[in-house]
């Protein structure tokens, strides 16, 4: 214990050190920032004023780009000012609760991706049960729920960030402080800390990612199913969006967590910072471009002004 230290402050490996890119990329940032936020409030007004989308898909919709919301400012304000200022340094403080709130965000994701699989598997597979299946009642204890697991899974990991001890190196190799990164660096005894992220990230992780899974295989085999060409496609444009949007999310977790993330490769600690960003940004576009009730509402939007 004797050589234990409490640290005030981390050193970030963001992207400072791309001191000749930091003006594009700031303003790659700052805009793309500006872009997701614009495309999820449209999305939240409309889901909101539109009588058309006063449905489970759209309510879960609704969901997800307020989630989309907070990732982004949460994520981008750290960002910006890193590069802005070129500041490296975060006080110990400010590092827990990124972990809070970038875990919270990203497991109340997990969740809700989950059940807006199981709301397109219901439309789809049992359309004549839709009504009674998937309820305006059930649409917002699933939400609270959703919302609720997702803060109690980041509390236990915050909870856990907090017990450790650290005594060498404070540089975090990273955009961002997460729980895995912080245990690579403590030196007191993390084998509890170890067992909770296993225990949260792969049990209660893999249960949502399963239901996805799941959900999609029953759908697919629904579809093919259906005889009539028209049909058949019909119900694939239904799950479309959500398909793109659940693999582009897995997709860019799966290169956070598994694309080499050092001091060497500043690069692609860059792309993986866009990827981040561009998923909040994204999602609106994929749903506004791919769902025709969508962009009617978007139509019935305009001509109202």
């Amino acid at each position: 214990m004797g050589n234990q230290t409490y640290l005030s402050e981390f050193i970030l490996l963001d992207l400072s050190d791309l001191s000749d890119f930091q003006i594009p990329v700031f303003l790659l940032f700052f805009f793309t920032y500006v872009a997701a936020l614009a495309g999820n409030i449209l999305i939240i007004f409309l889901v909101v004023t539109d009588s058309h989308l006063q449905t489970p898909m759209y309510f879960f919709l609704g969901n997800l780009s307020v989630l989309d919301i907070f990732t982004a400012s949460f994520s981008t304000s750290h960002l910006l000012f890193d590069i802005f200022t070129g500041n490296r340094l975060l006080l110990h403080s400010t590092c827990i609760a990124q972990v809070f709130f970038l875990d919270w965000f990203a497991y109340t994701e997990v969740f809700l991706l989950a059940v807006m699989s199981y709301d397109r598997y219901v439309a789809i597979c049992h359309p004549l049960h839709y009504t009674t299946m998937i309820s305006t009642y059930l649409c917002i204890q699933l939400a609270s729920i959703i919302w609720v697991i997702g803060s109690l899974c980041s509390l236990a990991h915050t909870l856990s960030a907090l017990s450790l001890d650290f005594c060498g190196s404070t540089t975090i190799p990273g955009l961002f402080c997460e729980l895995y990164q912080l245990i690579q660096l403590s030196c007191s005894d993390t084998f509890l800390s170890d067992l909770l992220v296993f225990l949260i990230s792969i049990n209660l992780g893999g249960i949502a990612f399963s239901s996805t899974f799941l959900s999609y295989i029953y759908i697919f085999k629904t579809i093919l199913r259906i005889k009539l060409k028209e049909s058949r496609t019909k119900a694939f444009s239904t799950c479309s969006s959500h398909l793109t949007v659940v693999i582009l999310f897995y997709g860019t977790y799966i290169f956070n967590y598994f694309h080499p993330n050092t001091e060497k490769f500043p690069v692609e600690r860059l792309v993986s910072a866009v990827y981040t960003l561009f998923t909040p940004f994204l999602n609106p576009l994929i749903y506004s471009l791919r769902n025709s009730e969508l962009r009617g509402a978007v139509r019935r939007a305009l001509v109202r002004l």
